[in-house]
């Protein structure tokens, strides 16, 4: 099959053994799998959202804080019948949902996973540059889509990701994502169950981006989707090379972009300021990526016993 996961439909046959733009072949990733408390409230809930944090990455943003996994790749491959049983090993833990974290690239492997799923929403948490084949392999098995709208202008997107197009992309994969799963929805302990959730991380230098993409939000999508706005950017993988954004959002940056937020009619959440911290970065260790029976002979392998 000719990938077109992406927007950047590189065009390789990773099902035989061509590695896409994004890095990866056709065998799905695996870096962590864990309970993530740091999501936003309606998905986080109060045990966790079961978070499933895929290698490779088509985005390549030069400030990634998942740079280990997006750009280094680390991780393990896993069969679909082993990503189905971590997804039903995170549900026995008591998560309120499937988090995929970065799916895009492993859309086939996970769309064959969810052929038999646990009885909790799945959430398709994503840098918002998906193509329409990826976003058709979810169609049914998808409840809330978690996409990332970077940026309205296109040099931030040249100069920080790589691509041209990356507003016209993300507007009309989010527009399917919409069309897919409708408004929000919330269970009756206040847990997203559908819908869509628009994210912005507000980077350095980049308030009136973060304006734009707001008035576009508020403009298409106010009263049926929540927006959040995440303060928590650090300067992490290759951001030194750009000094512009090789610092944190100052005071007054965020404070410029929360107003503008508040100014409109848009539902949605924001950020503490301690949300900026590398704490929150998840420790990429391959922790519930190995079957339990094979945890040991791993740790062996691996020289730690």
């Amino acid at each position: 099959m000719i990938c077109t996961l992406c927007q950047r439909a590189c065009g390789v046959d990773r099902a035989n053994g061509e590695i896409g733009f994004c890095g990866m072949g056709e065998d799905a990733y695996v870096a962590k799998a864990m309970l993530h408390h740091w999501e936003e409230p309606c998905i986080s809930g109060e045990r966790g959202s079961g978070a499933v944090f895929f290698s490779g990455c088509s985005l390549r943003c030069a400030y990634c804080q998942n740079w280990e996994i997006s750009h280094m790749r680390k991780g393990l491959p896993v069969s679909v019948s082993r990503l189905r049983e971590i997804f039903f090993e995170l549900y026995e833990k008591g998560a309120h949902n499937i988090n995929l974290v970065n799916p895009t690239h492993f859309a086939p492997a996970i769309a064959k996973a969810l052929q038999k799923r646990p009885p909790i929403p799945v959430v398709y948490n994503t840098h918002g540059y998906d193509g329409e084949q990826a976003l058709e392999l979810m169609r049914g098995l998808v409840d809330i889509y978690l996409p990332d709208l970077k940026y309205a202008y296109r040099l931030p997107g040249r100069r920080y990701s790589g691509v041209e197009d990356y507003f016209q992309a993300a507007k009309t994969a989010i527009e399917r994502m919409y069309e897919q799963v409708g408004p929000v929805q919330l269970d009756e302990n206040g847990l997203l169950k559908k819908g869509v959730i628009i994210r912005h991380l507000i980077l350095p230098g980049q308030v009136d981006n973060a304006k734009a993409v707001i008035d576009y939000v508020a403009e298409r999508y106010s009263g049926k989707v929540y927006f959040s706005l995440m303060r928590q950017y650090i300067p992490c993988g290759q951001a030194y090379n750009y000094p512009e954004i090789n610092r944190r959002v100052t005071e007054e940056e965020y404070k410029a972009v929360e107003e503008h937020l508040f100014a409109t009619e848009l539902d949605g959440f924001v950020q503490e300021e301690e949300s900026a911290s590398e704490s929150f970065v998840p420790d990429f260790d391959l922790g519930g990526v190995i079957a339990p029976e094979d945890e040991e002979e791993f740790r062996r392998l691996k020289g730690e016993e």
